[in-house]
Formats: structure tokens, sequence, C-alpha cells
């Protein structure tokens, strides 16, 4: 399963100051310049144009392959209840969080629709984005947009033409696939547990044709031949390229690409990849064709260097263009790559940082503090947070089992007003814990997260907030 593992190691270090020409130099190889050329570099964006869709399926293959549903898996139209957070022994999932509940849920809405029921939340932070199969956030229904009362909402397919029953307000979905990806703020408490554990339960999901009747979901079946074990990135990275296009063309027939891909396709049907049409490899050149996945992806992760929606200051790294593309291919497909499943900017936005102030690797042989001046805490109007991972992006082991830290903790104010994190293996004290990140002895990143940032001023959105450095105490 691809995770939310923003901004990586890999991702900062890969290429260095490569360019576009060294790859083409590096990598292309000894074949007919000119016209091979020129098609290599098409079918690398034709690639590039296709990596979220063929993303997007090879992981709801993964997340449906199951009989019943799970912690993390559920069968098609089936709810995943995420219960608890995970704790430091946790590894099936990097970079998780202890903020959210996930209640997800993978839907195959061409043959109809399926009818999503929340229930009243009493004032609390949700949101369930919806996710088509480009990975463009097409409704995302929540505290933010549609308040926090009892809400019932019709998913339909593109091509889908009825009446729905009263009180249910349709969202049309662009493609067949549709990936429901809801949170819910939870504080981890016992008592907070057991009240978001009754939300999830009061969360229906039926096909319109079980609407108001009795409903229960058919047992999954399990395909054997998918493969449960390996990174759903590497599987789509290890495709040859006659595969992937050959499955990006299948998929293309439920999931059409929009009227404004119209320029882009009309291009790619020089290699062969052209809508509601089997992929013709005939028209991809055979020399060349074996080079075409590597290079494609090296242009997506050269994003991180490149890219106008990436910011770097004061040692934090985020993004300022997600959850919407449009005709942008590449940083969707950066996007795709790194954290699958990312929200629209206005729902959440998460810097993250693998160096402090002084571009050096954090280590726990050192101790840190990142201060927020008075009134400067993150501006977030659901929720801030910032947690601790080891260099693997992991949950840290520690004395007390914190593994991020927000204001409910709460925090502590200096006598001036501001308030100092303190980020570091041991303890500053019993008069600082409530302040206390606990760090490993080796190296770790942090992650903020800012769920529905402010939009005025101060906003990470607008630039009139950033974090502020972290330094060594």
């Amino acid at each position: 399963m691809i995770t939310r593992r923003t901004l990586t190691a890999s991702a900062l270090g890969l290429l260095g100051g490569t360019s576009i020409a060294a790859l083409a130099h590096a990598n292309t190889g000894d074949f007919n310049l000119g016209q091979g050329l020129e098609d290599f570099w098409l079918a690398t964006d034709a690639y590039i144009f296709g990596y979220p869709l063929v993303t997007m399926e090879m992981t709801r293959r993964v997340m449906t392959n199951v009989e019943a549903p799970g912690a993390a898996k559920a069968p098609m139209g089936q709810l995943i209840k995420m219960r608890e957070y995970p704790n430091a022994s946790f590894r099936d999932v990097t970079a998780p969080n202890a903020d959210t509940l996930y209640t997800t849920a993978w839907l195959d809405v061409g043959a109809e629709p399926w009818v999503l029921s929340l229930p009243d939340l009493a004032g609390r932070y949700a949101l369930f984005p919806m996710l088509d199969g480009w990975t463009d956030v097409f409704q995302v229904p929540g505290k933010r947009t549609t308040g926090t009362g009892a809400q019932t909402y019709a998913i339909t397919g593109p091509g889908w033409t009825g009446t729905l029953p009263p009180g249910v307000v349709q969202y049309k979905s662009p493609t067949n696939m549709v990936w429901l990806l809801g949170r819910i703020y939870c504080t981890g408490t016992p008592e907070d547990y057991k009240a978001v554990h009754a939300i999830q339960d009061a969360v229906k999901l039926v096909p319109l044709s079980s609407w108001g009747k009795p409903y229960t979901p058919p047992a999954g079946k399990v395909d054997p031949s998918i493969d449960m074990k390996t990174a759903v990135r590497d599987q789509v990275n290890a495709m040859d390229a006659k595969a992937y296009f050959t499955l990006l063309a299948q998929l293309m027939k439920t999931n059409p690409p929009s009227t404004a891909d119209a320029p882009a396709l009309a291009r790619f049907a020089r290699i062969g990849l052209v809508p509601s049409q089997d992929f013709d490899a005939s028209k991809l050149d055979a020399d060349f064709a074996k080079r075409i996945p590597q290079v494609a992806f090296d242009r997506i992760m050269l994003q991180f260097k490149v890219s106008k929606h990436v910011e770097h200051i004061n040692g934090w790294n985020f993004f300022t263009k997600t959850g919407l593309y449009g005709t942008d291919y590449l940083n969707r497909a950066f996007i795709t790559a790194i954290g699958l499943g990312a929200n629209r900017m206005q729902d959440a936005v998460y810097p993250t940082s693998l160096k402090d102030a002084e571009d050096r690797d954090y280590v726990g042989t050192y101790n840190y503090v990142i201060r927020f001046p008075k009134g400067e805490l993150p501006p977030a109007q659901g929720f801030w947070s910032l947690t601790m991972y080891d260099s693997n992006y992991f949950f840290v082991a520690n004395p007390i089992n914190r593994y991020s830290i927000s204001p409910r903790q709460p925090l502590k104010a200096n006598a001036d007003g501001s308030v100092d994190l303190f980020i570091q293996k041991d303890s500053p004290g019993a008069d600082k814990e409530s302040n206390w990140l606990p760090a490993p002895a080796g190296k770790f990143i942090l992650m903020m997260r800012l769920y529905w940032p402010h939009e005025g001023k101060p906003s990470i959105l607008n630039g009139t907030w950033t974090p502020p450095a972290v330094k060594r105490a």
C-alpha cells in the first residue's frame, strides 16, 4: 500500500542537480535519434500521465483482496475502520498519524451508485474526501465544507442518470473507481476512542438498490495472483512499458480522462495509447521501451528539486498544490509516488523536516527546540500536531508513549507568551514534559500536520505564516 511518506529521504537526495538533458543522455541509450528520441520522451510523458490511475488500481487490488473487513483492508464496497492509533512496534504503514482514525472504502460506481450515510458528528472535526481514479479529490464532505450534522450522499458514476431518494445529495464521480478516505479526529484516550468508534459504526455504505432495505455485504473473493507483500509503488515501477500501457488503456475505458486532457491524449496516440481502445504495442519502439519506466520515474521524483509547488522554508518542505491537479501531470504523478491519497490544500498541509536550521541531520544525541512566538502557533481551524518519526518513518518508542505533540497535551507557554517544544531523547524535566516530543537515539524526521489551515492571515496557504526553524538547544 502506498502511504503518506511525504518528502522521503530518497526524494530529497535523488539525482541532485541532474537535468532532463542529462537523463536523456544517461538512460535512453543508443537508438535512432530524431524521431526515435522524440517518441521516447512522448512515451515518458504518457507514462507520467497515467501513473496515478495505474497506482490507484494496484492499490485498490491489494486493499480489497480479502474475504472480510479488517484493520487495513476490506472487500470492495465495505468500510475499513481503523480503531486505534499504532504504537512504536507498528510496521505496516510508513508515516502513520496519531490524530485521526481512518474510515475508508473502495467503490466501483460503474454498475450503480453507492449511498454514503454520515451520522451527526456533534461538532467533531472530520472529513471524508472522495478521490477519483486520477487522484483528484472531487468532493470532500466534512466539518469545513458541509458541517457536522447527519448527511447522506449518493456517489454516482460518470454515465449514471436516474432519480435519487429524497434527501440524498448526488456526488458525481468523474470515474468508476472511487476511494473514500475518511478521517475522524480523535485524542486517543479510552473515552474518545469509544466515542469515535460509535461514529465509525454509524457510517453506512450501501448500493443504491439496497437503500432503505436490510443489506448484508457479500464476502470478498481472494485472488491468489495478487502480490500482497511487495509495496504497491514497487509493483508499479517493476512493470515493463508494454504491461503498464496495456493496463492503463484498459483502465481508461471505465475511468475516462477529463476533457482538458484531450491535447495530451492526441499526442499519445502516436505511441499507441488511445482512449477507449486497447493499447497498440506495435507503435512502441522496442529499442527504448525497456528504459521508459525508469526514466519516467526519475522525471517524477526530480519534481522535488524543480517543482514550483514545493516550498523549502526554515528547514521545512511542503507542497502548495495537492488534491486538485488539472493538467499538471508531473505534480500529480509526484504526489502519487510519495503521498497517495493527498487532501486538497484547504484541508491539510504536511510540512516535513529532515534537517535542522543549520542543514544538519537530526540526531538524538543533541537536544532541539522549536519556538513559536506569542500568537504564532500553527494556524489551523481543524487541528495541528507535530509528529516524531525515526529515519524509516515509524513511531519512536519512548517512556511516555508520546508519538506526536499538539495543544491537547496541553502546552505550557513561556512568560512572554511564546511556546517552546522540546525535541530530545531524555526528559527536559517534569515541569517541561507537557512540551516534550521524545526522540530516538539516532536519526529522526519531523512532520507537522495542519488540518483545515487558516485561509486569511496568518496562513501557510498564502505564505503569511511559515513553520519556525528547529534549532539545537
